[in-house]
């Protein structure tokens, strides 16, 4: 049974930072690629940043560069997401998502799985 459950969510003022965790089981870890997705409230779920399975390669969106950073644990079956210097612009619900992509070719058809969701809201 495959589960991805995210943590870490809340409210922080602006400038500040959080640290948000998504826990895998069920099924191959690192022969995922993992990605972080956000959805603010009356717009579309829009990816923020994804790792490659053996954790070598990265992507962000142009708004959180040098902000936001990604890693994986996979060892604990684990991906992170580091939110610092907060903006309320980044307030929304975040998404881990699982995409199965070994050897960096991705085939969703095997592979796409979703967590459900965890609060961000950067407000003073």
């Amino acid at each position: 049974q495959v589960q991805l459950v995210e943590s870490g969510g809340g409210l922080v003022q602006p400038g500040g930072s959080l640290r948000l965790s998504c826990a895998a089981s069920g099924f191959t870890f690192e022969s995922y690629a993992m990605n972080w997705y956000r959805q603010a409230p009356g717009k579309e779920r829009d990816l923020v940043a994804r790792i490659a399975g053996a954790g070598d390669r990265t992507h962000y969106v142009d708004s959180v560069k040098g902000r936001f950073a990604i890693s994986r644990d996979n060892a604990k079956s684990t991906v992170f997401l580091q939110m610092n210097s907060l903006k309320p612009d980044d307030t929304a619900v975040y998404y881990c998502n699982a995409v199965y992509c070994p050897n960096y070719v991705c085939n969703p058809n095997r592979g796409d799985y979703w967590g459900q969701g965890t609060q961000v809201t950067v407000s003073s």
